[in-house]
């Protein structure tokens, strides 16, 4: 072979070469940018923590301390109604910014226990909805808003004085009322005396934890 065929040679064999590491490289930075890309999709699209704010596990949330029930669907994503947001405000200012407790709130008001509420330590309330509003006859709703004793005794009688997480709610337990209140129930499925359902459970706000529940309740009559 001519020197001039073996230097031919040798350029085409250093040509092919520089190609493939040249694809090679590109090859790999493509993999890496595909990596990374997937990585930001998937962290975009995991589900939020709603008191946190941060990503929640893909086989479920952080942590096992979250809000749960049908009704939970219903609250606000943000702002000062959502679960965020009345986890950082006392009891009574965090339901009059939950659309679900209007006339709660307005009952509260009448009562003059926003106060009294909002100073209370860890204590459980539990909270009728406004279609559990709905359902007492509206003379009935009437009268109650308009005597502020009895008011008072029925709003008491859905406020305990502990913070009572899902695991310690079934049971008995007494209301600032003075009478008690019994829940049957585990896991995300609780009823309170026997016909008031749980909707929306474990709500945390500053100094209370909350039930949501579809039916006033009624303490005994003496």
């Amino acid at each position: 072979m001519s020197a001039i065929t073996t230097r031919k040679s040798l350029a085409a064999a250093l040509a092919i070469g520089a190609l493939a590491l040249s694809l090679t490289a590109c090859g790999s930075s493509g993999s890496t940018k595909a990596s990374g890309d997937t990585a930001s999709s998937a962290a975009a699209a995991a589900p939020m923590d709603p008191n946190s704010g941060a990503p929640m596990a893909a086989s479920g949330p952080a942590t096992a301390d979250q809000p749960f029930g049908s009704a939970c669907s219903a609250v606000p994503a943000t702002g000062a109604g959502s679960f965020a947001g009345m986890g950082q405000d006392p009891v009574a200012t965090a339901a009059s910014n939950n659309p679900l407790l209007s006339t709660l709130v307005t009952a509260v008001k009448a009562a003059g226990l926003v106060d009294t509420l909002n100073s209370a330590k860890d204590i459980t309330v539990f909270a009728p909805t406004n279609d559990a509003f709905a359902k007492l006859p509206k003379d009935t709703l009437d009268k109650v808003l308009a005597d502020k004793a009895m008011l008072t005794k029925i709003l008491t009688y859905h406020v305990a004085p502990s913070r009572l997480s899902p695991d310690a709610l079934a049971g008995s337990h007494k209301t600032l009322e003075g009478d008690p209140v019994t829940v049957t129930g585990s896991g995300q499925d609780f009823t309170v005396n026997g016909n008031a359902k749980v909707l929306c459970g474990n709500v945390h706000t500053a100094n209370a934890t909350v039930y949501i529940v579809d039916t006033v309740l009624m303490p005994p009559t003496s």
